[in-house]
């Protein structure tokens, strides 16, 4: 069971002209007379936008393992589910438009400039919300394993099994966001279910005593796509004792998740220009200032599952006791890949259409064609295909110390050579470095250890729009070195006590332009790790 708390902030709530806002000509702050709609306002005098966000994840495991004559059984269930609420107070900025509006009307709101109102209005005009989400995962399986058959002087094994598993979300936010009256502020619906059963078989072949191949298959049938059969082989051949060249290849498949294909209309805001409106850069012209336009996304219609090839080759050298490495060349290609349409493609396919159902403009005005861009419906969509290459490398080295115990050196590192998707290579570039690492220093006596560890992200470029990653040159964003400290203790051959400092020299995260959109806070939220120094401590009991 798990228990997390978090707390999430924005700036405070924008208003454009799609909120239909105005201030009437009576109020006593207008000094124009007449009716004014309010456009491109922030009620900074309420604040910025929190959430308090709670969690609570449940998983239960049982099960069952035996042994019939020469075959091994195992038979498990498990039960799991996740919940988690969002809340927001009055006094964390959460605004109401029809609130505001009759404060307006009643001018007791002044929404004119150098102006901040007081705490009785502010109140008058803001209100709580409550957003609920919920999972559920219920599974069965079944396997059984043992010699099957004799090859010449070897055996050949047999594993086969099968499993069971539904699966429903929900995602509810307040009412108040589904009747529209919160503005500007992004909000979630999802709810979906499915079911779904497998079956797998692997032979082990082992030709003699230095070579063997493994080959096996899944099926998997979806309650709501259907049917596949995927095939993995593996080939290890072990010339001298202390080195196995290994290599694989394999296919995989990935129904779209519940969220992708349940998720209801859904808001989300992002910073852009209306270039339609602006096609040359004119101060004078208020389409040209970036503003922080909603974007209403749904699950995607017709999706097609992911499928996938991987290929790997690599080698396992055990040089002595104490020391070994492990080195692996490795391909992933991924076909009709599921992501996020980006929000450009349907810009630019829609918004210079005043009439258009997908992007949605206010009336024009006097003399133009092109009203205010009021929103953009976007969903999921299959993007061509992406492949990606690199190398992993890993490595230890055990050290005696005589009377103190023994320490463990360890290094992994990865390093991606392409990663390529829609005929754009990323490797280097925003959210992608090519370099990772950790290491680690294990030293244990007794009952008692402790684990330092390094983890290291390398420099990438700052963002680019995806159309200029190839040919534009930005700043490059730092890397990242962390410091992580553990100690345990076993009480006995059951419990032991953990006691560990993340972060310990208590690191920013690099700082980074990003998009303007998902990275606001100045740092690349996908790579890097913004959380300082804390300490925690856990109990772990083996029954």
């Amino acid at each position: 069971m798990q228990h997390n708390r978090s707390q999430a902030s924005g700036a405070a709530t924008p208003l454009d002209g799609d909120a239909g806002l105005t201030v009437p000509g009576t109020h006593p702050n207008n000094p124009f007379g007449v009716d004014i709609a309010i456009n491109r306002f922030r009620t900074v005098d309420a604040g910025p936008r929190v959430w308090d966000i709670e969690s609570d994840t449940l998983r239960m495991v049982v099960g069952l393992r035996g042994q019939l004559k020469d075959w091994d059984w195992d038979i498990a269930a498990q039960k799991g589910r996740s919940e988690s609420m969002q809340t927001g107070s009055k006094q964390q900025g959460w605004v109401r438009t029809d609130f505001l509006q009759e404060q307006i009307n009643l001018g007791n709101y002044n929404p004119f400039g150098g102006t901040i109102n007081s705490p009785e209005v502010i109140d008058a005009i803001t209100t709580s919300l409550v957003r609920r989400g919920e999972s559920h995962i219920t599974a069965y399986d079944a396997s059984i394993s043992g010699e099957a058959f004799a090859l010449g002087n070897q055996m050949v094994s047999v594993a086969a099994g099968v499993e069971y598993r539904e699966e429903d979300a929900f995602d509810q936010p307040d009412d108040q966001f589904q009747r529209g009256l919160i503005f500007g502020t992004e909000s979630v619906s999802a709810q979906a279910k499915r079911d779904q059963y497998a079956a797998y078989v692997e032979l082990l072949i082992p030709v003699d005593e230095t070579l063997e191949f493994t080959v096996a298959g899944r099926y998997d049938h979806y309650s709501d796509f259907g049917s596949t059969t995927n095939p993995q082989m593996t080939m290890k051949w072990r010339p001298v004792d202390n080195f196995t060249i290994r290599a694989s290849f394999g296919q995989g498949f990935r129904a779209p998740s519940l969220a992708q294909i349940g998720l209801g209309p859904s808001q989300e805001s992002v910073f852009f220009t209306d270039t339609y409106r602006c096609p040359v850069a004119d101060a004078a012209n208020p389409a040209c200032a970036a503003t922080d336009y909603t974007i209403v996304f749904v699950g995607g219609e017709g999706l097609r599952p992911e499928e996938s090839e991987t290929f790997n080759v690599g080698f396992v050298w055990q040089i002595n006791d104490e020391f070994d490495l492990t080195a692996d060349i490795w391909s992933i290609t991924q076909d009709n890949k599921i992501d996020k349409n980006d929000y450009e493609n349907v810009y630019n396919a829609e918004c210079n259409n005043q009439n258009s159902t997908v992007c949605l403009r206010l009336a024009p005005l006097p003399g133009q064609t092109l009203g205010e861009l009021s929103r953009l419906f976007n969903s999921y969509v299959n993007v061509s295909s992406q492949e990606a290459t690199g190398l992993d490398l890993s490595t230890s080295y055990r050290l005696a110390l005589q009377d103190l115990g023994q320490v463990r050196f360890s290094l992994d590192w990865s390093y991606i050579s392409k990663f390529e998707k829609n005929g754009i290579d990323y490797a280097g570039e925003y959210n992608y470095p090519q370099h990772r690492w950790l290491a680690a220093a294990d030293w244990s006596y007794g009952d008692w250890g402790v684990v330092t560890s390094l983890s290291y992200v390398g420099e990438f470029e700052d963002y680019a729009a995806p159309a200029d990653v190839e040919n534009t040159t930005t700043r490059s964003i730092s890397a990242q070195m962390l410091l992580d400290i553990q100690a345990r203790y076993n009480l006995n051959d059951k419990t032991q006590l953990v006691i560990g400092l993340n972060n310990a020299l208590d690191e920013d995260p690099p700082f980074a332009v990003g998009d303007g959109d998902a990275d606001l806070y100045g740092y690349a939220s996908k790579v890097h790790n913004p959380r300082g120094q804390y300490i925690y401590g856990k109990i772990s009991y083996r029954f």
